[in-house]
């Protein structure tokens, strides 16, 4: 009996360990710089270029956390090379705030090469952005 018990109890805490090391290859953040502060639950939609065809494909959605980060784009083991784009939208977030915005959504376009980290923040105010490549 206790040779099942030690066996079951390996066997989770394998699987909590596999859990926890999964890793994703991009992340975003967003900085509202006319506050100082994240901006929470923001929609970001990415989308993957497909060349041949000339379209956009989403590749998955998401909403900021309390610290205006989204952590979990794109699982590590998938084939992520290519050009995508991140659509913040930004309306919602700016009309929480009683504050008019001069840009309902912003479009980041950028190219992942290899199977580094991405991590792809902006600044938001209310009639700018601004945005780099982070680590």
């Amino acid at each position: 009996m206790k040779k099942i018990i030690l066996a079951a109890l390996l066997y989770l805490s394998c699987s909590a360990a596999f859990v926890q090391a999964q890793t994703y290859q991009l992340s975003s953040h967003i900085l509202d710089i006319s506050t100082g502060l994240p901006a929470p639950e923001v929609p970001v939609k990415l989308q993957k270029w497909n060349e041949k065809d000339d379209t956009w494909t989403v590749v998955d959605q998401k909403i900021t956390d309390k610290n205006g980060r989204i952590k979990d784009f794109l699982e590590q083991k998938s084939a992520a090379k290519g050009v995508y784009k991140l659509t913040f939208l930004v309306a919602d977030y700016f009309k929480s705030k009683q504050v008019t915005s001069f840009y309902p959504f912003i479009e980041v376009v950028f190219e992942i090469k290899d199977n580094k980290h991405y991590h792809v923040p902006i600044t938001l105010s209310p009639f700018g952005y601004s945005t780099y490549r982070g680590n």
